[in-house]
């Protein structure tokens, strides 16, 4: 294989290497403390039902809450709680890296397919200096 084409695949390799290679670095860096909920987008407690369930001495918060027996003191003295007083920031972390984690199986999948190309690239370059030839039934012999 000439020179020029000899870099031109090793350049290319590289690239098709480092492409999903820094993604893949990008997304196993990233902070998992970002995802919670915003402050200003509390969720109210009933909204949140389908993810979490809140007990307060071994009852739910909901039958607390209704009830009046969940109370907040201040300086003025204390008042009951209501269930729209209550809002919830969720840690939604698990669902992202579970939506992210196929793309991530797609880069691994990237970056190997792209070594064994490159390996087999070598691999053939390397049989056809060293004077490998087909012979009639397609087997590889070495004159």
């Amino acid at each position: 294989m000439p020179p020029r084409i000899r870099i031109f695949f090793s350049g290319l390799t590289a690239v098709l290497l480092l492409i999903p290679a820094g993604a893949i670095y990008r997304e196993l860096s990233t902070r998992a403390d970002i995802w919670w909920t915003p402050h200003a987008m509390l969720i109210p407690l009933t909204a949140s039902r389908e993810r979490v369930e809140i007990y307060v001495r071994g009852k739910p918060i909901e039958a607390l809450l209704e009830a009046g027996q969940l109370r907040i003191a201040d300086q003025a003295g204390s008042t009951a709680l209501a269930a729209d007083e209550v809002g919830l920031r969720l840690n939604n972390w698990d669902r992202v890296r579970a939506e992210r984690r196929p793309l991530l199986l797609a880069y691994a999948g990237a970056v190997v397919a792209t070594l064994i190309a490159g390996a087999w690239i070598g691999f053939v370059s390397w049989r056809m200096r060293n004077g490998a030839v087909l012979n009639e039934t397609g087997l590889r012999t070495v004159r």
